[in-house]
């Protein structure tokens, strides 16, 4: 199993905020800047699957292998490899929450993968948490948020 990489970040939005933002899969594309769109075939439980398209990539199925009130991870199933998209959050005295993601490819083919997408992953992390980070903060104070079409 290869680890892309890992972020956290600390955020004044209590950890249901992010639940909702993640639970929301057609309005990622406002906090994750390389997804085109997302569809979920169903609940926001685990098992339920779906289809994303990322910028400038091929339409990749993914499943939510986990979710709980802490976690939530979901792999995206690619030709011979596996992503996964490991999210924890921890509620902190504050009242918001300490999230971290951390991202790992495993498969026969995971070091092919590795070089066709670790860099891009690895570097969007930190700028993709911080955003959802920010959704989720204006979500919260009753700030307006764009919506996303699916199409």
């Amino acid at each position: 199993m290869l680890t892309l990489g890992r972020t956290t970040q600390i955020s004044s939005a209590a950890p249901a905020a992010f639940f909702d933002r993640w639970a929301d899969m057609a309005t990622w594309p406002e906090w994750n800047a390389d997804t085109e769109w997302v569809r979920l075939d169903g609940p926001f439980a685990a098992g339920s699957t779906g289809v994303l398209k990322p910028k400038g990539g091929p339409k990749t199925k993914f499943v939510i292998t986990e979710l709980t009130d802490r976690v939530f991870v979901d792999v995206s199933l690619l030709a011979g490899a596996r992503l996964t998209f490991h999210h924890a959050i921890a509620p902190t005295a504050a009242g918001g929450s300490e999230v971290s993601v951390t991202v790992t490819l495993g498969g026969p083919l995971a070091r092919l993968w590795n070089l066709i997408l670790g860099k891009g992953i690895a570097a969007s992390l930190d700028r993709d948490l911080a955003a959802l980070a920010r959704v989720a903060e204006a979500a919260l104070a009753g700030g307006s948020r764009a919506t996303t079409d699916a199409a």
